[in-house]
């Protein structure tokens, strides 16, 4: 009996654990160099990000000028853009980010402010 409790347990912790990995949003933003649109979309979702998500995230910022083959893997086609990869499903958001709604709509984190 103690040993199925002890398994039990383990598997818990498990999904704790694995919970946590789940709730990190990762976030990648395409720039082309450090222009004044590039910055803007940046410092637009990094308050986005601290408002909303308050550390669960992740930014990677791709600058297309240094490594253009990075853009291939999420057919990017406009700069900036952010494609958030996790959580699932995949979502793409075109532009600057100033627009603080849309952006909350676009990642679908529109209703968990709501809450």
């Amino acid at each position: 009996m103690k040993a199925i409790k002890e398994n039990s347990e383990k598997k818990n912790k498990e999904k704790k654990s694995t919970k946590k990995v789940d709730d990190k949003w990762v976030l990648r933003l395409y720039v082309a160099g450090q222009t004044p649109k590039a910055l803007t979309a940046f410092t637009n979702l990094k308050k986005i990000c601290e408002e909303q998500l308050k550390g669960k995230y992740s930014i990677e910022v791709i600058d297309l000028l240094i490594n253009p083959q990075l853009g291939a893997e999420d057919q990017i086609l406009a700069l900036p853009t952010l494609v958030r990869k996790l959580p699932v499903p995949v979502r793409k958001i075109i532009g600057d980010l100033s627009n603080t709604e849309r952006v909350l709509v676009g990642l679908n984190l529109l209703s968990m402010n709501a809450n």
